[in-house]
């Protein structure tokens, strides 16, 4: 079976209120310059933000009928790069909306003057959202080594906005050799994974990847939308507990038991205590 896309492409489909995907045609992977025989699909998410501005989170290449969609639904206003490797279209949208801001995420722009491609970053995502979003969206790093990006929480919704940090591909869309390959990786409906460049540094950059845990369960989501491969709406809490452990504990909590812990007489002092009281 060949692979296949998520139709239809180019079009706007809402998911909740004021929030959207849009699957993209197919994108090829290169390596060391040369483009595997290796289709894969992927996918834009669209916020429109209370001021009526339009949040383009990862987009996919430029076609004139979505633009006109989406200009239907607001302005164009924030193309969001939020990893080094999701970022080669956001050109040919600023091009067609000068306005625009174009983020970068870290080391994006390095990579996209490396491989010639025609973008200008007007600003950099930071560890805390900008004005332009921050009541509406929350934003962290996840860590990953060169592999780390920008996560992102639409409020109102209780969805969580990723690209590359879980991949959940359905194998009935995938070729050979491609599908064994990733059956190897684990990176497949419905038992979708972080990435799997991303788990070594993980482990290596534990207090870093404890962090931004905790700050996605602290955002409760109810929906994850992914770049590559089929999102989860439901059953969240179970899927984010699989893919990342349970809850990292706080330093603070941790303190707090060792403080606890400290201030508890230990079973020894107590039998003591109990001693001398019968005397």
């Amino acid at each position: 079976m060949g692979a296949s896309l998520y139709e239809p492409i180019n079009v706007h489909k809402p998911v909740a209120p004021n929030i959207g995907i849009v699957d993209g045609p197919f994108e090829y992977l290169t390596v060391g310059g040369i483009r595997l025989p290796l289709p894969f699909t992927t996918r834009m998410t669209v916020v429109r933000l209370s001021n009526g501005d339009l949040f383009l989170h990862s987009p996919v290449k430029f076609d004139g009928k979505l633009a006109n969609e989406l200009q239907g639904l607001g302005v164009v206003r924030h193309l969001v790069s939020p990893n080094q490797f999701h970022y080669a279209h956001i050109g040919e949208w600023a091009k067609a909306f000068p306005d625009a801001i174009s983020w970068a995420s870290p080391r994006v722009g390095e990579r996209a003057q490396a491989r010639h491609i025609d973008v200008r970053f007007t600003r950099d995502l930071k560890a805390n959202p900008p004005d332009e979003w921050s009541r509406e969206i929350d934003q962290t790093l996840f860590p990953g080594g060169y592999f780390k990006e920008f996560i992102f929480f639409h409020e109102a919704s209780k969805t969580l906005l990723l690209t590359d940090t879980i991949i959940n591909l359905e194998l009935n869309k995938i070729a050979e050799p491609w599908r064994t390959a990733t059956k190897l990786t684990g990176v497949y409906h419905p038992y979708g994974q972080i990435f799997f460049g991303m788990r070594l540094p993980l482990l290596v950059q534990r207090r870093k990847a404890k962090a931004a845990i905790r700050r996605i369960y602290s955002w409760h989501p109810r929906r994850i939308l992914l770049s590559h491969g089929r999102c989860f709406d439901a059953d969240v809490d179970t899927v984010i507990c699989r893919i990342f452990g349970k809850p990292p504990r706080s330093e603070q909590s941790v303190r707090e038991s060792l403080a606890e812990s400290a201030d508890r007489p230990r079973r020894s002092d107590r039998r003591k205590v109990q001693k001398e009281l019968r005397f």
